[in-house]
């Protein structure tokens, strides 16, 4: 076992502990600075990343090949580390609301962060399930974290039901897989996996694994938590929520279905475009009358999984190419929106989409952050979600080319028309940050130097990804390269699990 690659988790998770025990000797009234030193913490990782942890040129495994650490690895987890330190600074604000448990909210955070960071390493299905449950759990905690308000509540009990089936789901799928398959390792399962391509037991495991998966996009048919949980959930969890969870999600369907099941893929790529038409349509449907500004965001929430889905129905290279470019701004995106309701919203008694009249009269710094938030969420150049949803739908029509027929074309018309309906909604929160009738308050809103630095920081992620995507695509191109065709001919321990061979008695089923 090679400890040492794992050194992004274990740093995050002595920064957690330490962050806990801070918080046994800090004052009360300077509690919420903990979040500074956290996101200090969590930026230096960073650094060390970039500094010092150099893409592998060859995938380097732990834990007996349950682990893996290569180029996707290592996108994902710095991908993470990032969304976690705009997370922390929103973070700051939001806690100061909170009366007790300001040092926990912190560490939890983190140690979600640490279930993401497993979760883009995973390489067996035990793995798996232990980074998808310690993220659960501990966004069950922080979804339900203000026990004083009722709907935060609500969404904690709502986000635990529904959390609760798709984690039986999984399981079961997860027993079917390893009772036909006879492992549990991606390697190993990728070996025997198309001997077992008319195994229908072995088929609806490994369906159950996807649906169990696909909660944590909130795609359909398992997206129906979003809204309500995104409306209860505290800002910085709901936003945690939207980059963090989601993209350790993707990042799970990538592993299961180019790495441990590659042959069998392409048999889903019709489920797949199928789930992905009606996510997108569900999201985009559903939010044109939401006059709640998070629960708008949930719907979009929903669409945005639906157009990513597209890279995955793609079956491509370039579809996984697209999903990584596609969450690496949707991140800027996302945030930099729930960060501007984070500071919004506290001045307000509800979450009406009227709270932004004025806005650009009380701030022009969040005004401009939402909006461009908005408008890149809607797909129009020049920012990055144009040039994302570009890349996504470029490869679902070469898929289209190659295979006329597959209904590829279809699926491009259903995201165009998910495009268009989007900037009914979208616009409409520009126009209430702009153009509203409703009375609107004067009071300017005062911004810290750190959420100053977060928002300028968003804003430069949606304009120069837009822009200059050549870089980031570059960087994307480089990372999928392990779910290419003969990513799974070396593996780099001294000790490599062998695969399992499959009797007549299991293929018999």
């Amino acid at each position: 076992m090679n400890a040492l690659l794992l050194s992004h988790e274990w740093l995050v998770v002595l920064l957690g502990v330490c962050l806990l025990l801070a918080d046994l000797w800090v004052l009360p009234g300077n509690q919420r600075k903990l979040g500074y030193l956290a996101a200090a913490g969590i930026g230096a990782i960073l650094l060390y990343s970039l500094l010092f942890v150099s893409s592998p040129g060859e995938a380097q495994y732990a834990f007996g090949n349950t682990y893996v650490l290569d180029g996707l690895a290592l996108f994902f987890k710095r991908l993470f580390l990032l969304a976690t330190l705009i997370v922390l600074l929103m973070s700051v604000e939001f806690t100061s609301r909170l009366a007790a448990g300001v040092g926990e909210f912190y560490a939890l955070l983190l140690f979600a962060l640490t279930g993401m960071l497993f979760a883009s390493s995973v390489n067996d299905f035990s793995m798996l399930f232990v980074s998808l449950e310690l993220i659960t759990v501990t966004f069950y905690v922080l979804v339900s974290f203000e026990r004083t308000r009722l709907p935060s509540l609500e969404a904690g009990v709502k986000y635990l039901i529904i959390g609760a089936l798709s984690t039986s789901f999984t399981v079961f799928g997860i027993a079917f897989v390893y009772g036909m398959g006879r492992t549990l390792n991606f390697i190993d399962l990728a070996a025997v996996a198309g001997q077992l391509g008319s195994n229908k037991i072995f088929l609806f495991g490994l369906f159950l694994v996807v649906v169990g998966i696909g909660f944590k996009l909130a795609a359909f048919p398992v997206q129906i938590w979003a809204p309500d949980v995104y409306q209860g959930a505290p800002s910085p969890t709901a936003a945690f929520l939207a980059a963090g969870s989601k993209a350790a999600g993707f990042i799970l369907l990538l592993r299961v279905l180019f790495i441990a099941v590659p042959q069998l893929t392409p048999q889903w790529s019709k489920l797949l475009m199928i789930v992905s038409g009606i996510t997108i349509l569900y999201g985009n449907l559903c939010a044109i009358p939401q006059r709640n500004l998070k629960r708008l965001l949930g719907y979009s929430s929903i669409a945005q999984a639906g157009y990513i889905l597209l890279g995955i129905a793609a079956a491509s290279q370039a579809g996984s190419s697209a999903v990584l470019y596609y969450l690496s701004g949707y991140l800027f995106t996302i945030l930099g929106a729930f960060t501007v309701l984070c500071l919004v919203l506290r001045q307000t008694e509800g979450e009406d989409i009227s709270a932004l009249a004025g806005l650009n009269q009380r701030s022009p710094l969040l005004a401009a952050t939402l909006t461009l938030a908005m408008v890149s969420l809607a797909g129009v150049p020049p920012l990055v979600g144009f040039f994302g949803k570009f890349l996504l739908l470029k490869a679902v029509l070469e898929q289209g080319v190659s295979q006329p027929g597959a209904g590829y074309f279809v699926l491009a018309f259903i995201t165009l028309a998910g495009v268009v309906i989007s900037l009914y909604y979208y616009f409409g929160v520009v126009r209430a940050i702009y153009w509203s009738k409703e009375a609107s308050p004067t009071t300017p809103i005062p911004l810290s130097k750190p959420i100053q630095v977060s928002l300028y920081s968003c804003i430069a992620g949606m304009l120069l990804l837009g822009m200059f995507p050549g870089a980031l695509v570059n960087l994307a191109d480089r990372a999928v390269r392990p779910l290419g065709p003969g990513s799974l001919s070396t593996v780099s321990t001294s000790t490599p699990s062998t695969p399992k061979n499959i009797d007549s008695s299991s293929a018999a089923y």
